[in-house]
């Protein structure tokens, strides 16, 4: 494909600069790690909602994107070698749009996959185990009588926020400096104490350098932008 008007997805989300990148998403802790990442870079885009209600992602126009019927998903329409590149994988697209621009991923190697380690620590750990969790604490799990898997992962996030306390004492951030890794990380964070309401129930209070940590980055004036994309209609 050589231009966004041979994707079909642009028939159903039309763009509005030709030029921009295309994403499309919902503000979940796995959408907004796209939106806040090009609120970071300052690079232009359309904000496309992908509405869950109406079963959007499960849409021939959005599965000709994702076949997997996951949010986000992008177009960028100066990829490589000048030509549209279709990305999904929330993880994948950081690390894209971070080498596209020079932003957030350090060129040194060694800092490099110190900065990825950590990205594969959330899209691993931290994304599967926090939704489980979610699922028996919020969702429909919450009615399953056998505490056994609710327990499970309760358990399994309380250690992965203990992994993560550990690794922030005396950081500010994950890494060196402020990274894809912590747009990865911190959004699941906010799924926590808000959708999920499960910050009680993880200790999360209790996490003097994770909770400082959230708010540092709540506070970026870049994440606030991101997410409050793509607008609800």
């Amino acid at each position: 494909m050589t231009a966004l008007a041979d994707f079909p997805i642009t028939k159903r989300w039309p763009p509005r600069d030709v030029n921009a990148v295309q994403y499309y998403g919902l503000a979940t802790p796995n959408g907004v790690k796209v939106s806040i990442m090009l609120e970071e870079t300052g690079l232009p885009y359309d904000a496309h909602l992908v509405s869950f209600a109406t079963d959007d992602q499960m849409s021939d126009a959005f599965l000709s994107l994702n076949p997997n019927n996951k949010i986000p998903a992008i177009i960028d329409p100066e990829g490589p070698n000048g030509k549209p590149l279709p990305l999904f994988e929330s993880g994948a697209i950081l690390v894209y749009l971070a080498e596209k621009t020079g932003q957030f991923l350090p060129i040194d190697p060694a800092k490099r996959y110190e900065v990825l380690q950590w990205l594969m620590f959330q899209m691993g750990g931290v994304g599967p185990m926090f939704g489980q969790m979610g699922f028996f604490v919020k969702m429909g799990g919450k009615d399953v009588t056998d505490p056994i898997p609710r327990d499970r992962y309760v358990n399994e996030a309380k250690r992965l926020l203990n992994v993560l306390e550990q690794r922030l004492e005396g950081r500010d951030w994950v890494c060196d400096d402020y990274s894809i890794a912590d747009i990865a990380i911190a959004p699941w964070l906010h799924t926590v104490v808000g959708f999920y309401e499960a910050g009680p129930l993880v200790g999360f209070d209790d996490l003097a350098n994770v909770k400082a940590y959230y708010e540092r980055f709540m506070a970026r004036p870049a994440v606030e932008r991101g997410y409050a994309q793509p607008p609800r209609d």
